[in-house]
């Protein structure tokens, strides 16, 4: 009886520690929100499995952010044997969008199209460097934004239901594709820990994802140098009014300790600059890798 009674009170004082803990990063993330012009959505899963979160549950718009689920749902066809990573896909002068707001650093390579590339370096385009015109040609080849929502079995949390293009043809439908911030680093953490993908396949999106050459002021942007960061942003426009629909940072951060955290901050609708935007994510994750480095 005694010795239960011990076990019983450590347990207690285990789970109110982890919530006193839990509970100041969330006091410190609340700081840096405060009088902030945006609606900010975070989410954050700890060493020790703990999610702390403000507006956790409420549904964002992901803008590119969308091209996580889309390179899962690939990968998992080429595990299915449905695509090969070196099967060659044409790519057509046509389907490299002439809209001078349709991000495309592929086309800027190769303005005339008309040339084969693997699935493989499709891929690489649209996670490493956020092509949109790659992402439709991928989203065309997989089965169309039904088929990412099928994968992703959530239309609850997740629902994708525009491409690239069609996010692109007015201001409300870059908001269309949407999920939660919760939902989203549960997503990180299920790739990481191979609950989607076979090794092969997990450690190839982990790297890709990398080597992301955008956002590079968001979740990196106040990391120690040479911290690991796969992550996945998605930017919206800004309208007259000044106003940026949204400026999303999703990923994994690698610990001094080789543990990792996981964090998605959606900043929706934002008045601030883009730059101090920007640096409300940057802030946020350092905040994060301070909190847990020192633990």
């Amino acid at each position: 009886m005694k010795k239960n009674l011990i076990l019983l009170l450590l347990t207690f004082t285990t789970v109110a520690f982890a919530q006193v803990k839990k509970d100041n990063l969330t006091e410190k993330i609340e700081q840096i929100l405060k009088d902030k012009k945006a609606d900010v959505g975070v989410a954050i899963i700890g060493t020790n499995n703990e999610v702390i979160h403000i507006n956790g549950n409420k549904m964002y718009p992901m803008l590119s952010t969308v091209k996580f689920p889309i390179a899962l749902t690939a990968l998992y066809q080429v595990e299915k044997g449905k695509l090969s990573m070196k099967q060659k896909i044409f790519i057509k002068r046509e389907e490299l969008l002439d809209d001078p707001d349709n991000w495309s650093p592929f086309k800027e390579k190769h303005p005339n199209g008309n040339l084969y590339i693997t699935l493989e370096e499709a891929l690489s385009w649209m996670v490493s460097y956020s092509d949109n015109n790659l992402t439709d040609i991928v989203l065309r080849l997989i089965g169309g934004p039904e088929a990412v929502q099928e994968y992703m079995d959530s239309e609850e949390h997740f629902i994708i239901k525009n491409d690239e293009e069609g996010m692109h043809k007015d201001w409300d439908s870059q908001f269309v594709n949407k999920t939660t911030p919760n939902n989203m680093v549960r997503g990180l953490e299920e790739l990481y820990n191979g609950k989607y993908l076979n090794p092969k396949h997990t450690k190839w999106l982990y790297k890709a994802m990398l080597n992301n050459k955008s956002g590079l002021k968001r979740i990196k942007g106040n990391l120690p140098k040479n911290t690991k960061v796969a992550h996945r942003t998605g930017t919206s426009f800004t309208n007259d009014a000044g106003m940026t629909g949204a400026i999303n940072d999703v990923g994994i951060i690698e610990l001094p300790n080789g543990k990792q955290i996981y964090i998605a901050v959606f900043v929706h609708n934002t008045y601030e600059t883009f730059a101090d935007s920007e640096n409300i994510i940057a802030d946020i994750a350092k905040t994060a890798y301070d909190f847990y480095a020192t633990k």
